[in-house]
This record gives C-alpha cells, structure tokens and sequence, in this order.
C-alpha cells in the first residue's frame, strides 16, 4: 500500500502536505475541510482553510485555493479554478476552465458555463440555463 499523502513544496520554499482524498484520491491540503461524501478526483487541489461540503465534486486539474467554501452538491469542473475566499453555493456548477475571483459569491443552484471569469468580490446568481438573474 503507497503512502496516502505528499509533500509539495512552494514558491518560497515551505513544504506543503496533501492528503490523497478516500473519494477519488484528489490531494487535500493540511487545514482543509473536505465531507467525507464529497469526491476530489485524482489532480484536484484543495488548499488551506479551504471547506468542501457533503456531496460536492472536484473534478480533475480544478484548484480551489485558500478559505474558499464550495456548498453542497456543488460542481466544480475539470480545471475550474476557486479563488481565495470565494463561495459557490450548494448544487451550483462551475464549468470547465472557468475562473471564480478572490471573494467572489455564486448563488445556490447557478450555472457557471464553461471558460467564464468571474471577477473578484461579484456576486452572481442564474437559473438552471445560466441566464442571469437581477441581483
């Protein structure tokens, strides 16, 4: 049996340890939160202080950085990227290659397309079809 973690180091030269996530082997930083009914594919990150609730979905190359909240059900698609602070509501989907700004806000059940950015600190809600709703 290989080991169930692994050491990564920095941009300034600290060393950062990852769990392998039982729920699809995705790597789960020391200090994140990650519901044991959520999946973090293999090639996923989950940073520091960082909290995945029950039922969400990482998927392979997305990267959900520091104190970001991602609700439950959530989907965060293949190389998605979750910036600090920000949080995606439950049963939201943030599509392939699309970007989630530091402290930004995406409503319960919005649709994200694929290779949208989301600017810091916006607030976005949308229906099932990812129209826009009036804020």
């Amino acid at each position: 049996m290989g080991k169930n973690y692994i050491d990564i180091e920095d941009d300034q030269g600290g060393v950062l340890r990852y769990r392998k996530h039982a729920n699809g082997r995705g790597l789960v930083a020391h200090g994140a939160k990650v519901a044991a009914t959520a999946r973090v594919e293999a090639g996923a990150y989950i940073e520091p202080r960082a909290r995945v609730l029950d039922g969400a979905r990482i998927a392979t190359g997305a990267w959900i950085e520091p104190g970001a909240i991602i609700g439950a059900g959530a989907i965060i698609d293949a190389g998605a990227h979750v910036g600090p602070e920000a949080a995606v509501g439950a049963k939201a989907k943030i599509g392939v290659r699309s970007q989630v700004g530091k402290g930004a806000q995406i409503a319960g059940g919005s649709l994200i397309g694929d290779d949208e950015k989301i600017g810091d600190g916006q607030r976005i809600a949308t229906d099932r079809r990812g129209f826009h709703l009036a804020a």
